[in-house]
């Protein structure tokens, strides 16, 4: 049987385990600094730690759960990483070069079951939820990935925007945005930290009523219910007004700016017509509603879609910027290595296969 990530416990979770197992609480500080701070790949390694302890740990936990199966480099310097975890699932890691810094794009499923029509990630059913500590393994792999470069560099932001619907993974989610939030930790600033979700009204509720006041991106991708549920089927159970309940709530409770994303296809959400409609549901929330336009990266397994015309993305950019919306166009990252989200996955699952 395999151990369970050391990476999935909160600072007051390792405490709580120590004082379970007849240690002193106060080693929990020590076991983080080893982890995070000193960034050890082996409980061996932690020589500052009292024996007993150290052998404790490696008796019931594991540091190092993913393992690199494939890493692709792309010329802007994007890297994106396929993990093979303890079970042999497959998943998908990106790492981004920004100008503000370096963001990791971090998946919360293997596989995922929203199903959006367009989705490289749905193109596999979910098969289950990642552990908090493979989550924040994610994070660690990659800051390792840094430190062996040498060149003094760490993880600033996150995206929690991989493979997977986040809030179908709620407590796992939570869990590893406080472990990496946590100052003790790595440290990473809950304004660098953002979570999107294709729209699950009541967990939007429970994340405006938490305590972890990072960043909130809602996939809305359509302006009506018509189109909505043509492309994202999750619109039958969570039509647009019951969405947009929940942001209202959101935004009355936390007085945060959430993003809209938008991603766009030919002529199926791209016309000039879309886009006014999308700025009337906006409305009067365009003080704190933000919509980010996201080109279109074609699968082939969905090759129904296309990217957008760049005239049809000036269009629609400019339709709501005329209407007062606070609108950009996300830059890209990766464009000449398999930049879909869940692409290199389903491609590596499909080879081996054959």
């Amino acid at each position: 049987m395999k151990n369970d990530s050391i990476y999935g416990l909160t600072l007051e979770q390792m405490g709580d385990w120590l004082e379970e197992h007849g240690q002193k609480r106060s080693r929990a500080a020590q076991v983080w600094d080893a982890l995070y701070r000193q960034r050890v790949t082996e409980f061996a390694a932690m020589t500052e730690m009292n024996p007993a302890c150290r052998e404790l740990l490696a008796g019931h936990f594991a540091i190092e759960t993913l393992e690199q199966h494939i890493k692709q480099e792309s010329a802007d310097g994007t890297v994106k990483f396929l993990f093979r975890l303890q079970d042999g699932n497959l998943i998908e890691t990106v790492m981004m070069r920004h100008k503000f810094g370096l963001s990791v794009c971090v998946t919360t499923q293997v596989g995922c079951n929203i199903g959006c029509s367009f989705c490289a990630s749905g193109l596999l059913a979910k098969s289950r939820d990642l552990t908090a500590g493979e989550i924040v393994g994610q994070i660690m792999k990659v800051q390792l990935h840094l430190d062996r470069a040498g060149k003094d560099e760490r993880v600033s932001n996150v995206v929690v925007m991989g493979i997977g619907e986040p809030f179908d993974n709620y407590e796992n989610m939570g869990n590893f945005l406080r472990i990496i939030k946590d100052h003790k930790g790595l440290a990473i600033g809950p304004r660098h930290i953002t979570v999107s979700t294709s729209g699950l009204a009541g967990k939007i509720r429970e994340f405006a009523d938490s305590d972890l006041n990072v960043n909130l991106a809602v996939s809305l991708h359509a302006p009506n219910d018509e189109l909505r549920t043509r492309i994202m089927k999750i619109n039958k159970a969570i039509p647009i007004a019951k969405l947009m309940e929940a942001i209202d709530y959101y935004l009355e409770k936390t007085n945060r700016r959430i993003v809209l994303e938008y991603i766009l296809l030919k002529d199926v959400n791209d016309k000039p017509e879309h886009a006014l409609e999308l700025a009337g549901l906006i409305g009067d929330r365009k003080q704190l509603a933000a919509v980010n336009l996201i080109p279109y990266n074609p699968v082939d397994e969905h090759s129904q879609y296309q990217r957008s015309e760049q005239e049809a993305v000036r269009a629609f950019y400019d339709v709501l910027k005329k209407q007062g919306i606070n609108v950009s166009v996300r830059l890209e990252h990766g464009a000449d290595i398999d930049a879909a989200c869940g692409q290199l996955r389903s491609k590596q699952i499909k080879q081996t296969a054959n």
